[in-house]
């Protein structure tokens, strides 16, 4: 599981700064546009540390599902609130990308979790 939280996050940096650049290349540049790279930033960071601690690594795995579960939550609430008036806006797949992003870390979280509990129980 740490590698796939270093991979999301890596992922949602990515969708962060491209947001952020694609902003400052149409003069709209807005540090939200970077939210997905600041979630991207503390799962890389978590799985960066569960690789090199052994000993925290299921403490700081539900960590990073907790943190995976808001970056889903947070952009498809409001995605949904906002449906009748979306346009497909860079904002708006950015958003869309960081809640696909963080739903499939969030499943795989959880089916990991589940196979691990399977197998010590």
């Amino acid at each position: 599981m740490p590698t796939t939280s270093i991979a999301c996050g890596v992922l949602l940096i990515i969708i962060g700064v491209i947001g952020y650049v694609h902003g400052m290349m149409s003069d709209k540049a807005s540090v939200t546009a970077l939210i997905p790279a600041f979630f991207g930033l503390v799962l890389l960071l978590l799985g960066v540390l569960a690789n090199a601690k052994e000993s925290l690594r299921k403490h700081l795995m539900h960590g990073a599902v907790i943190i995976s579960l808001l970056g889903f939550i947070l952009p498809a609430g409001r995605l949904i609130s906002k449906l009748s008036e979306l346009t497909m806006s860079a904002a708006v797949v950015s958003q869309i990308a960081m809640a696909v992003v963080c739903l499939i870390f969030t499943i795989l979280a959880i089916k990991s979790f589940a196979a691990a509990r399977k197998g010590n129980g």
